[in-house]
């Protein structure tokens, strides 16, 4: 994957030999939100290369289909992708967008990150329900109900709040705004992605951002709120496309939390969170926890190094990593993991 802050030379002299005629085919889950980040990409490339057509395909994936199962319960590390990676292996797409946080670290041997591009807000955000009265997870009553489907987020309220009760709570963005204000709804609040809750235009539901500044101290998911596009290994001329979209700085800070995430052998089901953040030019401190699933116990560190290029941003990644493993964080996700095994088996 190559880092490009503006149009390549590659692809500016593209335009006058590429065929007009030419369609590309765009893959994205059909989910409501991501046909709307399919959307931007296709925008952006359009307004590009206003000479060529560019269709996007809606698909379901396993984490689609099963609307039921707890995330961690379902055991597929590819749970948002798979379905999509097997089209753009047939021809049938040219490239695929992606929530970052939701690609694998290990993709398959053919297929890679052709570009990663500018990130939204990563933060989690906590949503109350319209009726209520209450503004953060500190004014929650014992007993009361928060909604997420991920392990990390569940981990991280139980650190702070071990008298709140978590729920899964499955289906899109709307559908969960949805459960969490019916008149019978069972949730308080839910704990979601600020870039999601951006991207579909409902900022005004956001109650709070939840972050390493807080008093209940919150890491988000590796690459969230970054979209990345998957392509084939080989295939220069879609490469040379989406060159025009990459961010460096995007690029660098996701490659070492990715880095990290893969060096400890974590999916997005385990819980690891970050916070990463340019301190000055090319200078990047990461904010790693690792959690049990019961908030007891955690492991954090901080690190800051100089970050150039994409080795620099892997091996930055892997420091962080060896860190959290040297404080304990492998005893901690052997753990995990057991007992999520134990609950797939």
């Amino acid at each position: 994957m190559a880092v490009h802050q503006a149009r390549s030379r590659n692809s500016a002299s593209m335009d006058s030999n590429l065929d007009s005629n030419l369609k590309i085919n765009v893959g994205t889950r059909n989910s409501a939100l991501a046909m709307i980040q399919a959307k931007t990409v296709h925008n952006a490339l359009q307004k590009a290369y206003p000479q060529l057509e560019f269709e996007i395909h809606g698909m379901a994936t396993i984490g689609d289909k099963d609307q039921v199962t707890a995330l961690s319960k379902i055991g597929a590390k590819s749970l948002w992708t798979s379905e999509l990676e097997d089209e753009l292996n047939k021809g049938n797409l040219d490239m695929i967008v992606h929530c970052l946080k939701d690609l694998p670290t290990s993709l398959p041997e053919n297929l890679k990150i052709g570009c990663i591009m500018q990130r939204e807000d990563p933060r989690d955000v906590l949503i109350m329900r319209k009726d209520s009265n209450y503004s953060s997870l500190s004014e929650l009553p014992r007993g009361a109900v928060v909604g997420t489907s991920s392990l990390r987020r569940s981990a991280q309220v139980k650190r702070f709040f071990p008298h709140l009760e978590i729920k899964d709570v499955r289906g899109n963005i709307g559908t969960r705004l949805n459960k969490l204000d019916a008149d019978d709804g069972k949730y308080s609040c839910l704990i979601l992605a600020a870039a999601g809750i951006k991207r579909m235009g409902w900022e005004n539901r956001i109650t709070s951002y939840l972050d390493s500044k807080a008093e209940n101290i919150h890491y988000y998911a590796v690459g969230q709120g970054a979209l990345a596009i998957e392509i084939l290994e080989g295939n220069d001329r879609i490469q040379d496309l989406i060159n025009t979209l990459a961010d460096k700085d995007s690029t660098l800070a996701t490659t070492a939390e990715r880095s990290l995430m893969r060096t400890l052998e974590g999916g997005c089901s385990v819980p690891i969170g970050v916070e990463s953040t340019w301190i000055e030019k090319d200078k990047l401190t990461i904010k790693a926890l690792v959690i049990s699933l019961d908030g007891a116990k955690s492991v954090e560190v901080e690190k800051t190094s100089q970050v150039l290029n994409l080795n620099d941003a892997e091996d930055f990644g892997e420091k962080v990593a060896r860190e959290l493993v040297l404080s304990g964080a492998g005893q901690i996700l052997e753990e995990v993991k057991k007992l999520i095994s134990s609950e797939v088996n």
